[in-house]
């Protein structure tokens, strides 16, 4: 399989910077360009620090020797618009995190590495905190 783009999704959790450092090994590896893409959803206020946690995660992938990647922004429920953004880009490859939420809070509120894994438009790389 070759890869042109990886996109990797953020929440700024502190697992964020060892995903990025996956990703970008990745694109290092295939030659990919990386995406890094946050999507702000409306009842999580912070909008502020956004594009300057976006620039510090860049600088690091490119810190890692990825040499090209872009950064977005979008707004609105995070699994859909991360899958949206994978058919727009038509991206290869999507590495999310996985934060291991189980039992009643997963089973109400859905989990958005599961709900991408099952609807997204290209393979989805799960990477453990």
């Amino acid at each position: 399989m070759t890869l042109t783009t990886i996109l990797c999704p953020l929440d700024f959790s502190a697992a964020s910077a060892a995903l990025v450092a996956y990703a970008a090994a990745l694109a290092v590896g295939t030659g990919a360009e990386l995406r890094l893409l946050h999507v702000q959803e409306p009842a999580k206020p912070g909008a502020a620090g956004i594009e300057a946690e976006l620039s510090a995660h860049r600088a690091a992938a490119q810190a890692a020797g990825a040499s090209r990647v872009s950064t977005y922004t979008l707004h609105g429920e995070a699994a859909p618009q991360i899958v949206a953004e994978a058919r727009r880009q038509r991206a290869d490859l999507i590495v999310i995190g996985a934060h291991g939420q189980t039992g009643l809070s997963r089973f109400l509120m859905g989990n958005t590495a599961e709900v991408v894994v099952r609807t997204a438009p290209c393979p989805t790389m799960l990477v453990r905190e």
